[in-house]
């Protein structure tokens, strides 16, 4: 299996920290925030994985020399313009599109157990699970509603077909990382622009043409490192043991 980690991002809510330095490799708890990612997939046995590089990504590059010193095998994709997560996938096509992969995002630590997405996935073989959270702000910047199954009815506005009541749904919110099959290029082709999201447009078309989309719910740690204040809460709560991440080997 491959994987994909986004890490073309500028970094702006980051400055000056990334004035020279990508965001990828700004550090959380002693290591540059992409580590957690790649040590994630690797622990699940996941080590061919493209990198999506834009803002200083030869940087990226020299640190990671290719995946050696984690034992991993990664491969680059440069972006001359920044081609948002739909276009960033679609120029990655050609090493994805083999079967079966993750896209995860750089500037996240969570502590899912993929295995168990994974396996679900291919129960429901589905063309896209997303791995969602319970957040009590999810109406404000628009929620992911799943039935009891986790099958997606309601994906920021956008409706499933009807195929009778669906019942309860619950309200969670996108944490970035997702499973995904080949199938989902189908849904880029014909986009206007090459900078296009997945979330905003592959996504909420594959749901209402009744693409099988679902939901893998997880409520355990998750932290979103997009400012200073994010990265300082999540390196108090790592640093003095309330968080251990089941990836890391203890140091």
């Amino acid at each position: 299996m491959r994987a994909m980690v986004f890490a073309a991002g500028q970094g702006t809510r980051l400055h000056p920290l990334t004035d020279k330095l990508p965001k990828a490799l700004v550090p959380v708890a002693g290591r540059p925030m992409i580590e957690y990612p790649l040590l994630l997939l690797r622990h699940y046995g996941i080590k061919e994985v493209i990198i999506n590089l834009h803002h200083l990504g030869e940087k990226i590059e020299e640190y990671l020399q290719g995946g050696k010193k984690l034992g991993l095998r990664i491969s680059y994709s440069k972006e001359e313009e920044l081609l948002d997560t739909g276009g960033g996938l679609l120029k990655a096509r050609s090493f994805l599109q083999g079967g079966t992969f993750i896209v995860i995002n750089s500037d996240v630590i969570i502590d899912v157990p993929l295995q168990e997405a994974l396996d679900q996935h291919r129960q429901h073989a589905a063309t896209a699970t997303l791995i969602l959270r319970p957040d009590a702000q999810a109406d404000l910047y628009g929620p992911i509603e799943t039935s009891a199954d986790s099958k997606i009815q309601r994906f920021l506005g956008h409706e499933a077909p009807s195929s009778g009541p669906v019942g309860p749904v619950r309200k969670l919110m996108f944490t970035g990382v997702q499973v995904l099959e080949p199938r989902v290029f189908d849904y880029m082709a014909g986009e206007d622009t090459s900078r296009f999201s997945t979330t905003k447009a592959t996504y909420p078309k594959m749901l209402t043409r009744g693409e099988c989309l679902y939901g893998f719910p997880f409520e355990g740690f998750w932290q979103d490192l997009g400012t200073p204040e994010r990265i300082k809460e999540t390196e108090e709560k790592l640093n003095r043991g309330g968080i251990r991440l089941h990836y890391l080997k203890p140091r």
